[in-house]
């Protein structure tokens, strides 16, 4: 947890963005807070659905996955190229639980970000799938604009030894 935490400090440092550590309020009486639809988002993804997920991102969204595998795409322009991405995922990984979920918001409205994990099994080969995260996501008009997402690759190739869901 240690190591998450110097990564989440480091990508606060890198991409200017500081923790404020309470809620900001939203500036008009109709505006989602960025840590709600954060939130949602996750809550979203446990309940495998990807299609559902991929509509609270705009057509523009950019996902980024700076610690994906040699190998696999890192990043992804467009709702629907994260879509085509995401959609056999909980084929792969049945993602049971998010036992830990830390989500701060920040300086800007607009961001918010996530400390958590997941908790599964990997449906190939059974093997368990335990994983931490670190999420930064910015929203625009309460749909999600960048999506960064940093993770450990060695757990990953570890859990899905004989399977990646990426493969279609």
């Amino acid at each position: 947890m240690k190591n998450l935490k110097i990564i989440v400090l480091v990508a606060l440092a890198v991409f200017g963005t500081t923790v404020t550590g309470q809620t900001k309020k939203p500036k008009t009486s109709n505006k989602v807070p960025a840590t709600e639809l954060l939130r949602k988002s996750l809550n979203t993804f446990l309940a495998k659905d990807m299609k559902g997920w991929s509509e609270l991102c705009a057509e523009d969204v950019v996902a980024e996955f700076p610690f994906a595998p040699e190998g696999m795409q890192a990043r992804f322009e467009g709702r629907e190229a994260l879509f085509q991405y995401l959609k056999n995922y909980p084929s792969y990984i049945d993602v049971k639980s998010l036992p830990t979920l830390k989500i701060y918001p920040t300086d800007d409205a607009n961001v918010a970000i996530a400390e958590w994990s997941a908790s599964g099994v990997v449906i190939g080969n059974g093997n368990p799938y335990e994983m931490k995260y670190a999420t930064f996501v910015t929203f625009r008009n309460g749909l999600i604009v960048n999506y960064r997402e940093y993770w450990n690759p060695q757990a990953f190739q570890k859990a899905m030894t004989g399977g990646s869901f990426d493969k279609k």
